[in-house]
């Protein structure tokens, strides 16, 4: 453990005060736990102390590696204030002072040690929370709200999110909803785009480059849902290319002539000892969850001291690493996260003196985009773009994938649910009282399913209706039991038509090989008319412009602009054949028209 820094008056930058501010603002109010989104590099470790120095009441701050651990506690000291560090790794166990900077690891393992009464803990690289109340931190958690039912939470982390589960909280504060289901933070009450902080000359731009002399292929691996690749699979890969490994090599070896640190990150410990082979012996050490600690701080002394320039490691040195003269990051390995991507770059961001840029290579074929990840919904393809699309009920102006023409027009968007938030008033609240109103994720669907018994528009994916829990048959269900039938018709729906016939509005629908199905809607009959608008006028414009149609006049007005369903199932009546089923924003096994 490093020695007690000397005090030193730090002065929070802007945005740092404002990320104290609102945590005070939103704890004031409310025991919902709560996140702030800053990137890495912008000084987390001064935002947890000024936050503990203002504390009156006994907190923990918690951390996963020591290097963590050690930062946050040397920045509290360095105001002059005295706090406790309780962490195996560091050998220390000290719980009784007001402030505690602790392992998670080891305040898990040794919870009687903290079986008092905390007001705040905050959790640094919070996006390792998981929501199994079996977990170490839930466990850690659990054992505190004993003392304090009103515990408060606050997490810190430059990347929300995590394979599995997405978004790690439910409501941001600019008003959208990041998750209609719970998730271990309520609120994000602060965030700092990385783009705002190299602009501003905060961190050092990173310059990524497309085009290696050489790539891995990793397309034909399946990763597991937390994104990681099995490591047999991959050791098998890679061994069947070793030239690709020697090439890569050789280039990093080229680019890093004028560069002052370079970061390896390879897929495994096989991979990375090939690696190290192929770079120069005596400039390069290597780092794995192998290597013991006391050899580890040695190896990361020596390349802070730059007297080694490759540093090569395996899945260790992703977050609480701290080399500011990091000015070259060679991504050799797989990953299907966006979190653990962006903090690999980030280890090299940091300001140095004179680094004028950061260079990343992505030989893995990542494709992330630093500055705009792709994050919930994944893209549909290589030709879907960001869209804007307002919401006809809240007027919130949602982002989803879509398409455009070129003129940027929208022909489709993938968007299911309105992602913004509406208040709902607290009938209980007391005049002056300082309890929220209840923020709530908007009812608007883009995409739905309709109940069979209520009516009541679910998910797309949904099994049982969230308003009254009657079971949803499943589309692919739906389709494989009328297939069977012998008076049935099932047809694949590659377009619509409607026109006036007999005064009545006839809609046929047409398949891929020229069949087609047809039915009458009398807009006359208010049953039939309201079925219609329930089908196709719920759905104008993809749904985002919703209307009720009261004349056949007013529908044909606007015949191209109504959205048709993807399967139409029919059963034979006399000679005819009558429309049952009409299948919307279909997502299952059976191809739909047009997808060959």
């Amino acid at each position: 453990m490093s020695e007690s820094p000397a005090q030193t008056v730090f002065k929070l930058r802007d945005y740092q005060q404002d990320a104290v501010e609102a945590t005070l603002t939103h704890f004031r109010i409310s025991d919902q736990p709560a996140v702030i989104v800053l990137p890495t590099g912008a000084g987390k470790s001064l935002v947890i102390a000024e936050l503990a120095k203002l504390a009156r009441r006994k907190i923990l701050v918690l951390a996963h590696v020591k290097e963590l651990i050690e930062q946050n506690h040397n920045k509290y000291l360095s105001y002059g204030l005295e706090g406790g560090l309780y962490s195996a790794g560091l050998k220390q166990k000290q719980s009784h002072h007001q402030v505690t900077f602790a392992s998670v690891q080891s305040v898990s393992r040794n919870l009687q040690d903290f079986a008092t009464e905390h007001s705040l803990v905050i959790i640094d690289e919070c996006h390792r929370i998981s929501d199994d109340e079996n977990s170490q931190y839930q466990k850690i958690f659990s054992q505190l709200r004993e003392f304090n039912p009103q515990l408060k939470l606050l997490g810190l982390t430059a990347t929300p999110y995590r394979m599995g589960m997405g978004w790690i909280y439910r409501y941001h504060y600019r008003g959208f909803c990041r998750s209609s289901e719970p998730r271990p933070f309520e609120h994000c009450i602060y965030e700092l785009p990385l783009q705002y902080m190299i602009k501003r000359g905060f961190l050092t731009p990173p310059t990524m480059i497309d085009a290696p002399i050489a790539q891995y292929d990793f397309s034909a691996l399946n990763p597991n849902r937390f994104g990681n690749y099995a490591e047999t699979e991959v050791n098998q890969l890679l061994v069947s290319h070793p030239r690709v490994t020697r090439a890569i090599c050789e280039q990093i070896i080229e680019l890093a002539t004028n560069r002052q640190g370079v970061m390896v990150f390879a897929a495994t410990v096989k991979h990375a000892q090939e690696v190290c082979s192929y770079l120069p012996a005596h400039e390069t050490m290597l780092i794995t969850g192998g290597t013991a600690n006391s050899e580890r701080d040695t190896l990361i002394r020596l390349f802070k001291q730059k007297k080694i320039k490759y540093l090569v490691n395996v899945a260790v040195l992703t977050t609480g690493f701290d080399a500011p003269h990091v000015d070259f990051i060679a991504i050799l390995r797989p990953t299907q996260s966006v979190s653990l991507f962006q903090q690999i770059v980030g280890r090299g961001l940091r300001l140095a003196e004179g680094k004028q840029n950061c260079l990343v290579m992505d030989y893995a074929g990542n494709g992330f985009d630093l500055f705009a990840p792709e994050v919930g919904q994944s893209k549909p393809d290589s030709s879907s773009v960001p869209v804007q699309v307002f919401c006809p009920a809240c007027e919130f102006a949602n982002i989803f994938w879509g398409k455009t023409d070129e003129e940027g027009n929208i022909l489709e968007h993938f968007g299911r649910r309105c992602q913004g938030t509406v208040m709902l008033e607290n009938d209980s609240k007391k005049p002056g009282s300082k309890t929220p109103d209840k923020k709530i994720q908007c009812e608007f669907r883009f995409r739905f399913k309709e109940c069979p018994q209520c009516n009541a528009e679910n998910d797309i994916a949904a099994r049982n209706c969230h308003q009254c829990d009657h079971a949803i048959i499943d589309p692919d269900d739906q389709l494989k039991a009328a297939l069977k039938l012998k008076d049935a018709r099932v047809i694949r729906c590659a377009g619509m038509s409607m026109i006036e016939t007999k005064q009545k509005l006839k809609v046929t629908y047409h398949d891929e090989q020229g069949e087609e199905l047809s039915e009458l809607f009398d807009m006359q009959n208010p049953k039939q008319r309201k079925r219609f608008n329930d089908l196709f006028g719920r759905r104008f414009q993809q749904s985002t412009q919703p209307k009720v149609f009261k004349t056949l006049e007013a529908v044909l007005a606007v015949i191209d602009q109504f959205t048709a369903p993807d399967f139409v199932v029919a059963r034979k009546s006399g000679q005819f054949w009558r429309v049952q089923e009409r299948i919307f924003d279909y997502q299952g096994n059976y191809r739909k028209a047009n997808q060959l």
